[in-house]
């Protein structure tokens, strides 16, 4: 008989393994690995006291998961393993590639080893469980690209067209595009967003698909072709990584909670997020004259809606990792006019973010650009969307930027 139980040690998740760990019971030991870190949980302790054989079938599931923790700043902790069962993985070669302990004192032990404890803040906020890192670091600065005042008209022409070169922004969002000619991309304008120079966008066209420049690709002559959207350029203030004790965070609440960490009053925000269920929307044609709606109304309008915006029905996209990159701000009245009309009214919040692969991510503040560039530049992604108020986030991590929007450029 083989059992497989949940429990907790040390304040980290273990699984007690009685029994046989061999061909039959290897799937149902995945199984438990992956429903824990698809909950965030990024150590493991495996409890193997009871186990009395493990087959190679066996090795190869505790291989796998411990390759895939690994790369997202985790691991599997052995703990108690018999004489016979500890020499399986050593004779396999195994060893080497997992912590072995003995007692419940070493579990801590090993686990404190890895961590930088003397720079990190432990916060709890109605039930989201917030640890950051704060730096030294001066404001930020933002700037407004283009126009929002052709969107709803569906009226933007050639003349609108912003061009701007990847070292003109570290951040941001907006409607843009890349290509030479206007008539070569003009249909092709989407959702965007740029992280760290890497540039990615989701055109308006029937059956739309990623496309992207990293920006270890990019030379100083390419330029990118702007509608409307935003950019912000500084230093992190704050590196953030966060969980809810609920199971889920609505990001309308998560941003909530950073501003009770900060005093500024806008935010620039990187996102790294594991999603439990994503509401985004975005464009189905490009706002340009030429499909400008014969009806004469606007793309918002209940007729058109449909045809011009995807807009979700329910969440979607879950379990995928999420990177994103937008402003937030807390009090509206404090800010310029062309500020305000980034986020719409009623919000705090505008953000784009782009859908990668299924997957866990690392919640290790030290490795938040490691990680960043990794999920940027290894995953598949999908979708670049913008962020709904009601989209829900497992647990994740935030790179803040404090910003200086007094000074503005607009």
């Amino acid at each position: 008989m083989f059992e497989c139980i949940v429990a907790e040690n040390q304040g980290y998740k273990c699984l007690l393994l009685k029994g046989r760990i061999d061909a039959l019971s290897s799937p149902d030991i995945e199984r438990e690995f992956n429903v824990l870190i698809l909950a965030g949980d990024r150590i493991i302790v495996a409890d193997l006291a009871e186990v009395n054989y493990i087959s190679s079938a066996g090795l190869r599931v505790f291989l796998g998961i411990q390759k895939q923790l690994n790369k997202v700043g985790g691991q599997i902790i052995l703990f108690r393993p018999i004489k016979s069962v500890l020499e399986v993985f050593s004779i396999s070669g195994l060893t080497n590639m997992f912590r072995i302990v003995s007692s419940i004192e070493q579990i801590g032990e090993s686990i404190r080893s890895d961590v930088v404890t003397s720079e990190i803040i432990s916060r709890e906020f109605e039930g989201i469980v917030v640890e950051y890192i704060k730096f030294a670091a001066d404001k930020g600065s933002v700037s407004v690209v283009g126009s929002q005042d052709n969107l709803a008209r569906a009226a933007y022409t050639e003349k609108d067209v912003v061009t701007l070169k990847p070292s003109d922004m570290q951040f941001g969002t907006g409607l843009a595009t890349f290509g030479e000619k206007y008539d070569d991309y003009k249909d092709l304008f989407g959702e965007s967003m740029m992280i760290n120079g890497n540039f990615f966008f989701y055109p308006a066209v029937k059956r739309p698909v990623v496309d992207f420049m990293i920006d270890s690709h990019v030379d100083r002559n390419f330029t990118y072709k702007f509608l409307h959207g935003f950019s912000f350029n500084g230093p992190y203030k704050y590196i953030l990584s966060f969980k809810c004790r609920g199971g889920f965070v609505e990001i309308d609440t998560l941003i909530k909670t950073i501003f009770e960490i900060t005093d500024s009053n806008v935010l620039g925000i990187v996102l790294l997020a594991e999603s439990k269920g994503l509401l985004g929307m975005h464009l189905k044609k490009t706002p340009i004259i030429e499909q400008k709606p014969d009806n004469g109304k606007d793309i918002f309008d209940p007729i058109n809606f449909p045809e011009w915006i995807d807009f979700p029905i329910e969440p979607a996209d879950i379990n995928n990792i999420i990177a994103g990159t937008g402003i937030a701000i807390n009090d509206r009245s404090l800010v310029r006019s062309g500020i305000k009309t980034i986020i719409s009214e009623g919000s705090c919040f505008h953000i784009h973010a782009g859908i990668f692969e299924k997957g866990p991510i690392s919640k290790q503040l030290k490795d938040f650009e490691k990680e960043l560039r990794r999920i940027l530049t290894e995953l598949k992604i999908f979708k670049v969307q913008h962020i709904l108020g009601k989209s829900r986030f497992g647990s994740g991590m935030l790179g803040i930027i404090e910003l200086n929007a007094k000074n503005a450029i607009e």
